[in-house]
C-alpha cells in the first residue's frame, strides 16, 4: 500500500523527442546553440574573476550589464535564449567559487600550521561573500564579529587565503554547441509541434513532437543529428508506503550492484554488461588513434589524398558515439530496473551504505583495470538510489567505511581478499567480498547506534 505526499515534492527530469526534421531547422537550432555557448563564454571571461565575487548576487545587475554591451545585437539572439545563457553561465561561476571554497577548506584543515583560532578566522571569511572579495582586492573591510577577539596575523592568512585561491580558481569555459534553454515565454505549442522564438521579429521555428505533452516551464533542447530532445524538470509527489518497514543494509560493488547482508544480490549481470562494452570502447580507441596518426602523418608528408580518405572513412564519430550511447542507456536502464526491483523486494524503511571511497592516486593501476575505473557506474548507482530514496520517502544513511572490507563479520580478524572471495584466517570463514562488507556494514551502523 503507497499513499502519495500532498506536501512534498522532488524534481526529476523527463524527455520528450521531436519528429526528424528538416536540414533547414537544424542549421538554425544549431546556430542558436552556438550563439548561446558564445554568450555563455562572454559571461565566464568577463565576470569569474575576483574582481566580479561580489557582484554576482543578485543576477539582474549582470543582466542589466550584459543588456547594453551590444553582444545581444552582434549575435541577432533573441532575449529568450540570451538572457537565459546569461543566467546559466553566472549559476556555473558560482559553482565554480563553491568549488573552490570547497577546496580551500580542505587545505584549511589539513595545514597543521594553523591554529585553531586561524581555521575559525579562515572559515569565518570563505562564508562570508563581501569579507572574502574584499581580502582578495585588498579593500578594506570590517573584521568579522566572532573573529574580532580570536590571537590571530589576520596579514598572514589572509596572504595564504589569496594564495590558495589562486591556485584553485579556474575561469570556466564550454565548447558545447548543442544545447540551449528556452524560457516559457519563448516557446508555444500548436498542431502537436513547439514553436520556439525565431531569429526573425514575430515569427517561430516549428519542431513537430512524437508525443501531445504539453509544458509550461524552462525547457534545455539536446541537439542531435537528425532531430532534438527536450530535458523537461517536473515535480512528482514523493510517496510514503505503510509496509516499507525493514533496514536494508548494501554492499555497493562492480561485479554484482547490490549485495544485501542477508544474502540477497541484485545486479548480478552489471560487470557482464559493462566490461565487454569497456574493452569494446578500448579496441575501437586503439584503432582510431592509429588512423589519426595515419591522417597527420599523411597530412605532412603531402599525401592530400590519402588523408581526405582516411577522414571521410575512419574519423567521423557520429557511428561511435550512437553505439557508446545505446550501451550507455542499456547499463542504466539494468541499474534503475534492479533498484526498483530491490525495493519492491525489501520494503525499506532505511538503508545503509558506506560513503564512497576515494581511490589511491598515487597507485599505478594496470590499463584494463583503469579502463574500468574510467567507466566504473557506482557514483550514477549512488545518485539514482538517493534519487528514488527521496521518491519513497526512505532514509538513505551512509556511514565510513573503515574496516568494513578487511575484517571477518564474524570473528574480526583481519582476512584475505582474492577475486571475488574473503578467507578469514582467524576462524577460517570462507564468504565472498561483498557479503562480508554487508554484514560488516550491519554491525557498524548497530554498534554505532546502540540497537
Amino acid at each position: 500500500m503507497e499513499i502519495v505526499s500532498a506536501n512534498s515534492t522532488v524534481t526529476k527530469t523527463v524527455w520528450q523527442y521531436s519528429e526528424p526534421l528538416p536540414e533547414e531547422t537544424m542549421t538554425f537550432l544549431r546556430g542558436i546553440a552556438a550563439d548561446y555557448c558564445k554568450v555563455k563564454n562572454h559571461v565566464y571571461g568577463k565576470y569569474s574573476g575576483i574582481k566580479n565575487l561580489n557582484n554576482l548576487t543578485p543576477v539582474y545587475n549582470i543582466l542589466n550589464e550584459m543588456r547594453y554591451c551590444g553582444l545581444r545585437e552582434q549575435l541577432n539572439l533573441p532575449a529568450v535564449y540570451y538572457e537565459l545563457a546569461i543566467a546559466e553561465a553566472v549559476t556555473n561561476i558560482k559553482c565554480s567559487w563553491g568549488t573552490v571554497r570547497n577546496k580551500i577548506s580542505e587545505r584549511i584543515t589539513a595545514n597543521e600550521n594553523l591554529s585553531n583560532d586561524d581555521r575559525l578566522y579562515l572559515r569565518t571569511v570563505l562564508k562570508m561573500n563581501g569579507v572574502y572579495a574584499a581580502i582578495l582586492n585588498h579593500q578594506e573591510y570590517e573584521m568579522p564579529r566572532n573573529a574580532a577577539a580570536l590571537d590571530i596575523d589576520v596579514n598572514r592568512l589572509n596572504n595564504l587565503l589569496r594564495r590558495l585561491t589562486r591556485r584553485y580558481l579556474t575561469q570556466p569555459r564550454t565548447e558545447n554547441t548543442d544545447s540551449f534553454r528556452v524560457s516559457p515565454n519563448g516557446y508555444s505549442y500548436r498542431d502537436g509541434a513547439l514553436r520556439i522564438v525565431c531569429r526573425i521579429p514575430r515569427k517561430r521555428v516549428s519542431i513537430p513532437l512524437r508525443d501531445n505533452r504539453t509544458f509550461d516551464r524552462q525547457l534545455q533542447l539536446q541537439i542531435r543529428q537528425k532531430d532534438v530532445v527536450l530535458a523537461v524538470p517536473v515535480e512528482t509527489r514523493v510517496k510514503k508506503h505503510q509496509d516499507y518497514t525493514n533496514t536494508v543494509y548494501i554492499y555497493i560493488g562492480s561485479r554484482d550492484m547490490f549485495t544485501l547482508s542477508n544474502e540477497h544480490i541484485y545486479g548480478e549481470a552489471l560487470e557482464e554488461l559493462t566490461n565487454p562494452e569497456t574493452e569494446r570502447l578500448a579496441n575501437k580507441n586503439r584503432e582510431r588513434r592509429k588512423m589519426y596518426t595515419a591522417y597527420m602523418q599523411s597530412t605532412e608528408a603531402g599525401d592530400r589524398k590519402k588523408a581526405v580518405q582516411i577522414e571521410a572513412n575512419n574519423l567521423g564519430k557520429a557511428k561511435y558515439d550512437r553505439q557508446k550511447e545505446r550501451g550507455r542507456v542499456r547499463t542504466t536502464t539494468f541499474i534503475n530496473s534492479e533498484i526498483n526491483r530491490m525495493l519492491r523486494d525489501e520494503k525499506p524503511a532505511r538503508i545503509v551504505i558506506t560513503r564512497p571511497v576515494t581511490k589511491n592516486r598515487t597507485k599505478i593501476y594496470a590499463k584494463s583495470a583503469n579502463r574500468k575505473l574510467a567507466r566504473n557506474f557506482n557514483s550514477y548507482i549512488r545518485e539514482r538510489l538517493a534519487y528514488k530514496c527521496r521518491i519513497h520517502s526512505i532514509e538513505l544513511v551512509e556511514i565510513n567505511s573503515s574496516h568494513t572490507g578487511t575484517v571477518c563479520f564474524a570473528c574480526g580478524a583481519k582476512g584475505k581478499r582474492q577475486g571475488k572471495q574473503f578467507a578469514c584466517e582467524g576462524c577460517g570463514l570462507t564468504t565472498t567480498i561483498a557479503l562480508n562488507s554487508a554484514k560488516n556494514i550491519q554491525q557498524k551502523y548497530l554498534a554505532k547506534n546502540d540497537l
